[in-house]
């Protein structure tokens, strides 16, 4: 039967709960039909979609740390699109558009992460060295996470929420609603669009709110070591209304202990500090600024945490490690045999392409390790060793953390790796420069190996609630790896040549600076805070302990609290407008509206950032730097991001009705 037999227009009733006995789950495309999937249109948009939001995540990402997933503003891109232009049937090829456009997100998080550290230790990373590391990462996690898709997607059905997966689902599906969706996107992306862009423009408002703006503001800064900063960008508060209030309240209930707690406590009763816990440290507490004190003291704290939070994770998966291994086995072991002819939506890439994928990408990984990193073949296989066990590891702690919570905890496991990592390549003789710059690089392999595992899953999570065939799901990823690795390569390049990672007016880079910080003492021999990453660490086990999510809580810990509050104020907004009427549906409504409204946000203001940054590459200033100074541009800043949540929340909420 073809896609165009068939009239389904929604999921099933089971399709979000656990089944029953002997209950079996259909999709929308049953696995008797023969719907279109990879077709010339569907490899052309999903290209265009991956260079786009390449570019658009990596500007995001550098600028506030944070790479929001592209999947989707693309499904919505995708559906109206092929609404608008008649196109009928477009179930199966929207999500090959979005399965190879949403590679951009992933590869993007693994590369901005990691990468620009080398900047930041004045080690300059060529085109080629970016590129090869994303997308070598990208590939590995491909292989290493096809043998754990019948576990999360099928075995697991109901019992993981995939929140992502379901909101980009949900659009797919929704195609009587497309181009309403699609109006609205444009049109809140036009604004976000532009409120970002006059920011890093023009200048006319800032793009941060401080209470160093008023004198008592400044005097608390310098006396007690307190703060307050706000990032005002468009595409942050969309950000914090997607991830939703409950786990933006974890990340900022970090951040505020220990911004309004640790840094206020130490600059009280250790004014004279100068305990060279870290490198660099030669001021005295009281002549540190806030921001001096939070980098040197209370940052490491984050890092310890976010460090133990992954080792949490992998011994809560060992159990999932397990069952994937054993199905691999058995379907190497032609165990399957009994069933030879698979079912079109259980069919994967077979377990031999796997291996054959996985060994190819390894000595890949070898030569561009030995040739244009190591260049000593022992030390080069101990680096190759690091990769695969690692990336093998946190495969599954990197899928069943977007399975639960739709965010994926790469940076902390990644900083992790980059610890274990240099204590062996020190080990083994490769320290300094040349242990800094082998260590970077294996960690953007490590981390892009994450990223995409974690992202990936998602989009196979829509393929089975959909009913598309996994194995050209997993074929054509690797072409949106290739086409974001080349992406994200030039956007980086651009980006530090025209802002650069130091200095005033930089990229902000929060996740590539703390493992610069982590990486240099290390290497040089210098001072290594470890009582810090240590008590951190413990911090992680009570919380664990005591339930609460310790990864979340130890980013707060060290993101920067200007890009963590205007995620709560997101998150704050999202619970206003799915509260406010006493009817579910009309809740329902408003919520899926300010999703897409906070997509637009994010899509648009990332877009319109790069855009900025372009012009600035070319000498294009155009920005009111004496104005932007005032009082008056910060009292005008105030008045457009109160102007811009009040337009959120009452978009979200107008025309909902029963």
């Amino acid at each position: 039967m073809e896609e165009g037999k068939m009239q389904a227009t929604r999921l099933p009733d089971n399709a979000y709960r656990e089944l029953t006995s002997g209950e079996k789950y259909h999709p929308i495309m049953p696995a008797g039909t023969n719907p279109r999937e990879v077709t010339p249109y569907s490899i052309l948009m999903g290209i265009i979609m991956a260079i786009l939001f390449s570019a658009a995540t990596a500007y995001l990402g550098l600028k506030v740390g944070q790479v929001f997933e592209a999947a989707i503003p693309i499904a919505i891109l995708a559906v109206g699109i092929g609404s608008l232009s008649g196109k009928k049937n477009m179930l199966g090829q929207n999500v090959i558009i979005q399965s190879i456009g949403a590679s951009s997100g992933v590869i993007v998080a693994g590369a901005i992460f990691t990468l620009p550290a080398l900047y930041i230790l004045h080690l300059e990373a060529g085109f080629w060295q970016i590129f090869l590391s994303s997308f070598i990462g990208g590939c590995l996690g491909i292989l290493l996470l096809v043998p754990f898709r019948r576990y999360f997607v099928q075995e697991m059905h109901g019992k993981y929420p995939f929140p992502e997966a379901t909101a980009t689902t949900e659009v797919l599906v929704t195609g009587e609603s497309a181009g309403k969706q699609t109006k609205l996107l444009a049109l809140s992306g036009l604004i976000g669009g532009l409120y970002d862009f006059i920011t890093s423009t023009f200048g006319w408002w800032t793009d941060e709110l401080s209470s160093r703006m008023m004198a008592w503001g400044d005097m608390v800064a310098d006396k007690y070591k307190m703060v307050f900063k706000l990032n005002t960008g468009a595409a942050v508060l969309g950000l914090g209304y997607i991830i939703g209030l409950p786990y933006v309240a974890i990340i900022c209930a970090g951040s505020f202990l220990v911004w309004f707690v640790i840094i206020p406590l130490i600059g009280y009763f250790a004014p004279g500090l100068t305990l060279p816990v870290g490198g660099g440290v030669d001021l005295t507490v009281s002549a540190m600024s806030v921001e001096q004190i939070f980098a040197n003291y209370a940052r490491p704290l984050g890092i310890g945490g976010i460090a133990m939070a992954g080792i949490i994770g992998i011994l809560k998966s060992s159990g999932i490690i397990g069952r994937a291994v054993k199905l691999a086995a058995a379907e190497l072991g032609n165990k399957r045999d009994l069933n030879p002819i698979a079912l079109r939506t259980e069919q994967d890439l077979s377990m031999k392409f796997v291996l054959i994928g996985i060994i190819a990408t390894l000595i890949t990984t070898f030569v561009f390790f030995q040739f244009g990193v190591i260049n000593n073949i022992g030390q080069t296989l101990i680096a190759l060793a690091i990769v695969f066990v690692i990336a093998f590891l946190f495969t599954t702690v990197a899928a069943n953390a977007i399975a639960i919570v739709g965010s994926n905890p790469v940076s902390g496991m990644t900083l992790m790796t980059l610890i274990l990592t240099s204590v062996v390549l020190v080990s083994v003789g490769i320290d300094g420069e040349r242990g800094m710059m082998a260590a970077m690089i294996i960690g953007g392999v490590v981390c892009t190996a994450l990223s995409m595992a974690g992202g990936f899953i998602t989009d196979l999570k829509i393929g089975y609630w959909l009913g598309t065939t996994p194995q050209k799901q997993e074929k054509w990823k690797f072409l949106g790896t290739l086409v974001s690795a080349l992406t994200v390569a030039g956007v980086m390049i651009i980006l530090s040549k025209t802002y650069g990672f130091e200095g005033e007016g930089s990229l902000v880079a929060p996740q590539a600076n703390a493992m610069a910080a982590v990486i240099k003492p290390l290497m040089e021999g210098g001072q290594t805070p470890w009582i810090l990453y240590g008590l951190g660490a413990i911090l992680a086990l009570i919380l664990n302990s005591i339930k609460v999510p310790a990864l979340p809580f130890a980013l707060g810990m060290f993101i920067p609290i200007q890009l963590n509050i205007p995620l709560l104020i997101g998150g704050l907004i999202r619970k206003f407008v799915s509260t406010r009427s006493k009817d579910v549906y009309i809740n329902k409504v408003r919520q899926d509206k300010g999703t897409l409204i906070a997509s637009g946000f994010i899509a648009g203001g990332a877009l319109m950032g790069v855009v900025s940054a372009i012009l600035k590459f070319n000498n294009v200033d155009l920005f009111a730097s004496e104005w932007h100074t005032t009082v008056s541009a910060h009292q005008l800043t105030l008045a457009m991001y109160l102007l811009i949540i009040g337009y959120f929340a009452w978009d979200a909420i107008r025309g909902a009705k029963k």
